[in-house]
């Protein structure tokens, strides 16, 4: 199985084009916002998540670009954790694909398809299908869910349904038995979460922040008391600990406000301490 991160930070990427914190005027790493590309054989890939970045994303990546006809394209499907613009308004930019089926928890299809009606919109480009997440069907790769978070999306506050909204995946490789958990947004630790990512040979976590009160920092734009807590993501300072050997444990989806993104901050220095990674957008794994 083949890993590929095509981004690797939080929605808005890093750095902001919104933003002149410390951080962003840093000359740190520049950071595409959160996707990943599998493949059990090289050939026929699946994203988890698109990203609004998911043009350069291809097209930065030679495995998923077009060929060798002229509008034959490797990508065969993709597997969405949550209903976060950040991670679906990738979508719309794929509408030329001619069809792909979209794997995703039930509250999120019906946040696309009544609150954000990206569903409408794509359907008229022809050839796609919406699928729950719970019975993704992939040649080579066996895909599990865990529900994870009740966070919902903005637009959707409205939305009636009761979730689960957000969701980790454990992609097994049939053939040679690689395991890679996908875990972007964790609200928590959850329960079953040891067990979702035992024998596993790669985590992918959430790493939007490093600290619980990062957001309130002076380099932070001001967003109100309990703005980050609602954003549901567990800190790094709380993940860290948690982790156990035998994975490779890797963060992802950088907040531009996380220290960790400047690799010579000691913030940075104490997650490789921790057993942990903080890999770049291009990063390959091979499970």
């Amino acid at each position: 199985m083949r890993v590929i991160l095509l981004g690797t930070a939080a929605g808005g990427g890093f750095p902001q084009w919104n933003c002149a914190c410390a951080l962003c005027v840093s000359g740190a790493p520049p950071r595409t916002q959160d996707c990943v590309a599998v493949s059990a054989d090289g050939e026929s890939w699946y994203l988890l998540n698109a990203s609004p970045d998911i043009r350069a994303q291809i097209l930065a990546t030679p495995p998923l670009r077009a060929g060798p006809g002229p509008r034959e394209i490797p990508l065969r499907g993709v597997l969405l954790t949550d209903a976060e613009l950040d991670h679906s308004l990738g979508l719309l930019l794929l509408r030329e694909a001619g069809g792909l089926p979209v794997w995703a928890p039930e509250a999120v299809l019906g946040a696309l398809s009544e609150q954000f009606p990206a569903r409408s919109i794509i359907d008229g480009y022809g050839g796609w299908e919406w699928l729950p997440s719970s019975e993704v069907s992939i040649d080579g790769l066996r895909v599990s869910t865990l529900p994870v978070s009740d966070k919902r999306p903005k637009y959707a506050r409205s939305s009636t349904e009761d979730g689960p909204w957000v969701v980790a995946y454990r992609i097994e490789d049939v053939e040679t038995g690689g395991v890679f958990v996908y875990a972007p947004c964790l609200k928590s630790w959850p329960d079953g979460f040891d067990d979702f990512t035992r024998d596993a040979d790669l985590v992918l976590l959430d790493g939007t922040f490093h600290a619980p009160d990062e957001m309130s920092g002076a380099t932070a734009a001001e967003v109100g008391d309990g703005a980050q807590l609602a954003m549901g993501h567990l800190p790094i300072t709380g993940s860290l600990a948690k982790l156990r050997p035998g994975p490779r444990w890797a963060y992802t989806h950088l907040n531009n406000t996380n220290p960790v993104v400047d690799p010579a901050s000691p913030e940075h220095a104490a997650v490789l301490d921790g057993g942990a990674s903080l890999p770049l957008d291009g990063t390959e794994f091979k499970l």
